[in-house]
């Protein structure tokens, strides 16, 4: 089996690559980025050690697909991670509707011609923000929980609403999951779309607008400023954490799967048991590494939501997948990391 990796050296895209050469038989991979992200540079020569077939190119140019040789799968993983992208003074709502939205048609065009089939990387926040912000919560061990009780037991599901405004650039991961399966539907080819929570580990690219988990240790353990900004500055917000290994192998169980109708579109992330705030983050790092107070700013970022978990229900029926990475050993790998790269923060371009 064939797999191309569209941003194979982003940290999604590199670690899901490794993922499959270990746990695969026979698999090869190929993959295209144009290396623009900060420190994704640092991907390509652990990649090529791999065995992994590296193209230099840029997914909104269709004239670099051309390069790219024939696949049997493609897992989409290039595309601009952040939920504040395409805002703020600079910023180009352009470029993220070419690099999200446009580049997909290429990917569509490329399962089309060879008979591939796609694996959509989609996110959390196509959810509605009015309905994410409108959930009744509580605080428990600092940390915002659904009042909720299959909320909070089981997270977010597909079922949840997606009724705008969902942010610009979940406007472009909406449309893309559209799109993909429409094609898919038209043109004979399979299609799984998973959105995914957030995604966590070493390695990881690391700002405070994506990468948070890891940008929050790095930034802790070099004594850099960090804050709490918006819910009143107390670090309540809650995330779930999903090691790619865990979902290369919700990927490859899809790959396998000979199914050609029902449900295409699922949910995964660390789920529920794997969530934590920022404020059990800060105290996770404090025992490790020692004190270090983050500064509160209430002010509200755009898009910013208190809380988000995904139910990984459906994945486990249909598919027998489940996390296996819990939350303390994927901070551990982090940490580990940090410790060894003390110039990690200025290569992500933190």
């Amino acid at each position: 089996m064939r797999v191309l990796i569209t941003g194979v050296c982003g940290f999604a895209g590199s670690a899901v690559a490794e993922a499959l050469l270990e746990s695969l038989e026979g698999v090869e991979v190929a993959g295209i980025d144009n290396l623009s992200r900060p420190g994704s540079e640092t991907n390509r020569a652990r990649l090529r050690r791999l065995g992994v077939e590296f193209v230099h190119g840029d997914v909104r140019l269709a004239s670099d697909w051309e390069a790219l040789p024939a696949a049997d799968w493609v897992i989409d993983a290039a595309a601009n991670p952040s939920v504040l992208a395409g805002l703020g003074p600079g910023a180009s709502a352009r470029q993220l509707f070419e690099g999200n939205l446009g580049a997909l048609g290429h990917v569509l065009d490329y399962c089309r011609g060879y008979g591939a089939g796609l694996l959509l990387l989609s996110s959390s926040r196509v959810y509605s923000i009015r309905a994410l912000s409108a959930i009744a919560l509580a605080v428990r061990d600092g940390a915002f929980v659904p009042r909720d009780e299959e909320l909070s037991r089981h997270g977010i599901g597909v079922d949840f609403p997606v009724t705008p405004p969902v942010s610009l650039y979940g406007a472009t991961k909406l449309a893309s999951e559209t799109l993909a399966i429409e094609s898919g539907e038209a043109f004979g080819f399979p299609v799984w779309v998973t959105r995914c929570g957030t995604l966590a580990g070493a390695g990881q690219f690391g700002t405070a607008n994506q990468g948070i988990f890891a940008f929050w240790i790095n930034s802790h353990l070099r004594r850099r400023p960090l804050r709490y900004t918006g819910f009143d500055g107390t670090g309540h917000q809650t995330r779930d954490a999903l090691h790619p290994r865990d979902l290369a192998r919700l990927l490859t169980a899809q790959m396998r799967s000979g199914r050609q109708d029902g449900q295409r579109v699922y949910t995964a992330g660390g789920g529920t048991a794997n969530a934590r705030s920022l404020a059990q983050l800060t105290r996770w790092c404090d025992a490790r590494f020692g004190p270090h107070a983050p500064v509160a700013d209430p002010h509200p970022r755009p898009y910013d939501v208190p809380w988000i978990a995904m139910d990984n229900r459906d994945a486990a029926r249909d598919f027998g997948w489940r996390v296996e990475t819990p939350v303390e050993a994927l901070l551990d790998e982090i940490a580990a990391h940090a410790g060894e790269h003390p110039e990690w923060l200025e290569t992500s371009g933190a």
